[in-house]
């Protein structure tokens, strides 16, 4: 009997303990700042942005560097707007953008997927007229060399065809009529989300960013 119970307690404590560990790294390595890359000429600015779950980097939709419409198209959105003057990148779990509009839809297969890694994963990019700053809405400047890494960071998440096209996802799950999903390279788990994506792509162009962490505040509180 005391062999049962044992079992027992530990198959109940065994879960209960490595979800203590995960929010605790996550929290601690959160709280690690990695610096940002000094530079005389930050002229070009970006946006992070956050939903209070996700977190999406914004930039100009075009300048000398890049005119990312030429490549997400305005024409891939309901809308069709090309009067946009920003574009948000948003990287995730597949199953997560396009099967779960509320939680209330959540599947228990997508959400083990997205847990484990066995998942595929897309691309949101959404088109703004305009951004403004708030608590969830934080203005940043890099320079030309910095700005590259980040255009090389975010075009490399694209998967793509033979022909080096990124992928348009077609689909009824858009957001609004500013957006479109996009295949992605990349499997989304619990140590690799879509704000450690966003993370990351902070790290590529030298700013402020968390060590790691999968959700959005990691990243906000090196702001805040």
């Amino acid at each position: 009997m005391k062999k049962t119970f044992k079992i027992i307690g530990w198959t109940i404590l065994t879960p209960v303990l490595l979800v203590a560990l995960y929010l605790s790294a996550a929290y601690v390595l959160s709280r690690i700042s990695v610096a940002k890359e000094e530079t005389a000429s930050a002229d070009i600015p970006l946006y992070i942005l956050t939903n209070g779950v996700h977190t999406d980097l914004v930039m100009p939709v075009r300048n000398q560097q890049i005119d990312w419409s030429k490549e997400v198209l305005f024409e891939n959105t309901k809308g069709r707007d090309t009067t946009a003057q920003w574009i948000a990148f948003g990287w995730g779990d597949k199953g997560f953008y396009l099967e779960t509009p509320t939680w209330a839809d959540l599947k228990f297969s997508t959400a083990f997927k997205a847990a484990t890694g066995l998942s595929t994963s897309a691309i949101h990019a959404t088109y703004y007229r305009g951004i403004r700053e708030s608590n969830d809405c934080i203005r940043l400047h890099v320079d030309s060399a910095q700005y590259a890494r980040l255009i090389g960071y975010i075009r490399q998440s694209f998967d793509r065809d033979a022909a080096g096209n990124i992928i348009h996802i077609v689909t009824n799950a858009n957001y609004g009529n500013t957006d479109a999903f996009y295949e992605a390279k990349g499997s989304y788990s619990l140590f690799h989300t879509c704000n450690t994506w966003a993370n990351s792509g902070l790290k590529s162009c030298g700013q402020k960013a968390a060590l790691w962490t999968p959700f959005d505040k990691g990243i906000f509180h090196q702001y805040r």
